[in-house]
């Protein structure tokens, strides 16, 4: 198992999801979404290869991948790296996906 760790964008797009839930009074909705970011985290870091790399093409980011969020709107950007699991983003998956990795370059 590799270890899981997020970039500052990635803790960034977390804490705006956990903002949003809250903002509209869905303590529960923000509980759950930790749960199931905990859950993705878990899973990419013993299996990182099942993440899909459909945007590692689009974007000219060999080793992009990403997992969605259980019962959520979100999908983990990641790159697996030797000694651990490199998180990029957190978005939503309604957005322009590589606008937004585009827009604010993880590097």
């Amino acid at each position: 198992m590799k270890t899981v760790v997020p970039r500052l964008l990635a803790k960034r797009d977390i804490d705006e999801a956990i903002e949003h839930y809250l903002s509209e009074g869905a303590e529960r909705a923000a509980l759950g979404f930790i749960d199931a970011l905990e859950s993705a985290f878990a899973h990419i870091a013993l299996h990182p290869a099942t993440g899909s790399s459909f945007y590692a093409h689009e974007l000219n980011l060999p080793g992009l991948r990403f997992w969605p969020l259980s019962r959520y709107p979100h999908l983990v950007f990641y790159v697996e790296c030797l000694d651990h699991i490199d998180v990029w983003r957190v978005l939503h998956g309604s957005r322009d996906i590589p606008a937004w990795m585009r827009k604010n370059d993880p590097q």
